[in-house]
C-alpha cells in the first residue's frame, strides 16, 4: 500500500522543525546530562534519576525519529500562492454557515500533523476536509459523521 503524502502548510513545517531543534539541542543534551551524573552514584538498580533519564531517552528518541520521517515525507504547500480563490484547496481558511443551527464556524484545512481543533485546524483527511475539498463559493456541502449529519454552505473562502 502506498503511503499517503504529508501535506503540511510551511507553519506546520516551520513548528514540527522547532520542536525537533528543541529535542536535539535542548532536551536530550540535559537528559543525557542527568543519565551520566546519576550513573555514576552507584547502583543503577534503585537510582531513580538513572532509571526515568533513560526512559526518557528512549520517548525522545523515539519523536526524534517519528518527526524526522514526518519531516522527510513533508511536502509544503504555500497556499498563499493559490491562484483559484473560489475554490476550496489544502490550506484554505473557510467560514461555514451551519443551515441546521444558523450558526457560523471557520475552520482551516491542514496536514495530519498540525491538527488543532481549539483553533479551527482540521485534517485534510477528515470528513469535513473531504465534503469541502475542490467545491466552490456559495456551494452547499452535506458532512456525515457518526455523531450527526449536517449541511453547511461556504460563505468565504480565504489563503493567507
Amino acid at each position: 500500500m502506498a503511503e499517503q503524502k504529508n501535506y503540511i502548510t510551511p507553519e506546520g513545517y516551520a513548528a514540527l522543525e522547532k520542536e525537533f531543534q528543541y529535542l536535539i539541542k535542548v532536551d536530550r543534551p540535559e537528559v543525557v546530562r542527568v543519565v551520566s551524573w546519576a550513573a555514576g552514584n552507584g547502583d543503577r538498580s534503585e537510582n531513580g534519576d538513572y532509571i526515568y533519564g533513560k526512559k526518557r531517552l528512549r520517548q525522545i528518541d523515539g519523536r526524534i525519529r517519528f518527526l524526522t520521517k514526518r519531516m522527510d515525507a513533508a511536502e509544503i504547500v504555500y497556499s498563499n500562492t493559490q491562484t483559484n480563490t473560489e475554490k476550496v484547496y489544502f490550506g484554505a481558511w473557510v467560514t461555514l454557515f451551519n443551515l441546521g443551527d444558523d450558526s457560523e464556524m471557520t475552520i482551516r484545512i491542514v496536514g495530519q500533523d498540525e491538527l488543532d481543533p481549539t483553533q479551527g485546524y482540521i485534517s485534510w483527511v477528515s470528513p469535513m476536509a473531504k465534503a469541502l475539498l475542490a467545491k466552490n463559493l456559495g456551494d452547499t456541502i452535506r458532512v456525515v459523521t457518526p455523531g450527526a449529519d449536517t449541511e453547511y454552505e461556504i460563505i468565504d473562502i480565504r489563503y493567507e
